[in-house]
């Protein structure tokens, strides 16, 4: 997979320096992966949720964090949508977030 908006993730960890390594081992597993549906993350990450429209939010940091990414299968892109802590979460619809 390839992954889309690295810098988000880069500018989240460094108001949050906890976040790095978290987010870190999700990018190199995210990268090296072949995800052809939703079944394939959930069998990977099992606390992620699936969501309509490729959407999907993974727990990071034993779910101090969450990332929202939109998923184009067959052209094997992750886009990340959103990472923020709960609070942030909790104010977002995670089915329609875009990164400002």
């Amino acid at each position: 997979m390839r992954v889309i908006a690295v810098s988000t993730l880069r500018a989240f960890w460094e108001r949050y320096p906890d976040a790095e390594q978290p987010l870190k081992a999700w990018y190199e597993e995210a990268t090296s992966s072949t995800w052809t549906q939703p079944a394939d993350i959930n069998a990977q990450y099992r606390s992620a949720t699936v969501l309509k429209n490729g959407r999907v939010v993974f727990n990071i940091k034993d779910n101090d964090y969450r990332l929202i990414v939109a998923i184009a299968y067959k052209l094997q892109i992750v886009y990340v949508k959103f990472v923020g802590t709960h609070k942030e979460y909790d104010a977002v619809d995670a089915e329609t977030v875009e990164m400002a």
